[in-house]
């Protein structure tokens, strides 16, 4: 049996793989890290609360992970600067790798984003597509990268335009390239479960096509 640990189970894709983690045969302990509570209870789960992302190795101390997902992220909006967005969606995932990598987990999983590319126009994508690289060569046997598009769920917050790309992409869902097409936050959750029970090792990216069911 094995232990998992997840950053961001309160977030929209997060939240879906919470439970599947908790209802996972493969692993008996499930640790929760982020600002807040997950908000459920369940024999498995411990949480582990923390404002802190730069000492998570101490925060972290007596745990030991297996896997590892990161669901962290924000959006240009929300972060209110491109240091905040910086800080939240680049630096935090990756101070968690490096914590973790060194209390020994061996699989990382990571949600990124459609068009991630550090050579990108948009900095949004830029700053992906750097994180994607920085993981990379951090020393995981397994690295899994998930690019997903819109994501379709129930988020907890209303976020500027998105109902109405929502709304575009079901009308038009027969028009728009499988690249493009919006995907659940439940199919994401879905098939980051299933790759990490695969066990196999090397650094590989999932594009949003590709994860459709």
């Amino acid at each position: 049996m094995k232990t998992a640990l997840i950053a961001g189970a309160t977030g929209l894709v997060g939240k879906q793989l919470l439970e599947k983690l908790l209802a996972s045969g493969r692993y008996d302990t499930v640790i929760a890290l982020g600002r807040k509570a997950p908000g459920m209870q369940h024999s498995k789960l411990t949480s582990v609360i923390t404002t802190d992302f730069t000492h998570l190795q101490e925060e972290l101390a007596g745990f030991q992970p297996d896997d590892v997902f990161c669901c962290l992220g924000t959006t240009m909006a929300k972060a209110g600067s491109k240091e905040k967005f910086y800080e939240v969606d680049f630096q935090y995932p990756l101070n968690l790798a490096k914590a973790t990598f060194a209390l020994g987990a061996t699989q990382y999983l990571l949600v990124s984003a459609l068009g991630a590319d550090e050579n990108s126009s948009i900095y949004y994508n830029r700053v992906k597509g750097a994180l994607e690289n920085a993981i990379a060569v951090v020393g995981f046997d397994t690295v899994h990268i998930f690019r997903p598009s819109l994501l379709l769920g129930p988020r907890a917050e209303k976020r500027a335009g998105e109902d109405a790309a929502k709304f575009a992409y079901r009308i038009l869902s027969f028009a728009i390239p499988a690249k493009y097409k919006a995907i659940s936050s439940r199919r994401v959750a879905t098939v980051m479960l299933d790759f990490a029970s695969r066990d196999n090792k090397g650094v590989f990216i999932h594009e949003s096509r590709d994860m459709q069911g």
